[in-house]
């Protein structure tokens, strides 16, 4: 309960520090917006580093080589903790937004830094929102900066990682229309940090692998057809390795 506590003062205080830092990088944005959003990726990844330490997680990471540093990409991940953002993000080359869910956008402060950090926020009930979300997330791609998704579109909550959920195929489309590579993220053990026990955080080590880069050009017609069904299957056997 203590770590959680300390985590919580850390998440608090961080978003209120960050207040003038983002008015100043947000006035810098205007004449130099790749050395302000810089600058503040490598602020909030600092700040989840110390929270993943405050939480005594260790993360174990497999293939941080295959994280490019001159392209966009797609990256698509199975989805088991809030914690997936935070330790994917901490290790992040280069610019990148995650879509999330659209409760976030309304918390004070943190929805600031998700929105100068190209984090779009997702109403899976609105069908019209959705899709200005994709349009928005290919835009995004084809401008330099990749984008994580997690396509089973919630948190997997059986309490058993290789059960992954069905991927929504429309997460998929931001690579079909870009042509970018899209990279398969695993996450494993990542619940055992929080949501397993709620509200304790407790001391873990996790694991976390990131897949070669697969061009979209490079699947079969078949392959793109079935591309949910295909990158499920190859994050789901990367998860049952690292199980």
């Amino acid at each position: 309960m203590i770590r959680a506590l300390i985590g919580i003062i850390f998440v608090i205080l961080y978003c209120i520090v960050s207040v003038p830092l983002l008015i100043v990088q947000t006035i810098r944005r205007k004449y130099n917006p790749i050395g302000a959003e810089t600058f503040m990726l490598r602020v909030v990844q600092g700040a989840f580093r110390i929270l993943l330490f405050i939480c005594g997680t260790k993360v174990n990471v497999i293939g941080l080589e295959n994280i490019p540093e001159d392209e966009s990409v797609l990256f698509v991940g199975n989805h088991l903790s809030f914690f997936d953002i935070i330790i994917s993000y901490s290790q992040m080359k280069t610019r990148c937004g995650y879509i999330a869910k659209d409760n976030l956008e309304h918390i004070p402060l943190l929805s600031w830094n998700m929105k100068f950090l190209f984090c779009l926020f997702l109403n899976r009930d609105d069908l019209k929102q959705g899709l200005e979300t994709i349009k928005k997330a290919i835009s995004y791609i084809e401008n330099g900066i990749s984008v994580f998704v997690f396509p089973e579109g919630t948190r997997n909550k059986t309490g058993d990682d290789t059960q992954l959920g069905p991927f929504h195929r429309g997460s998929f489309k931001i690579a079909q229309r870009t042509n970018c590579s899209i990279i398969p993220v695993s996450f494993n053990g990542t619940a055992d940090i929080f949501e397993a026990h709620f509200p304790i955080v407790k001391k873990t080590t996790v694991t976390v692998e990131y897949g070669k880069p697969v061009p979209y050009s490079s699947l079969t017609r078949d392959e793109q057809k079935r591309i949910d069904e295909v990158f499920r299957d190859k994050i789901r056997d990367m998860v049952i390795k690292n199980s």
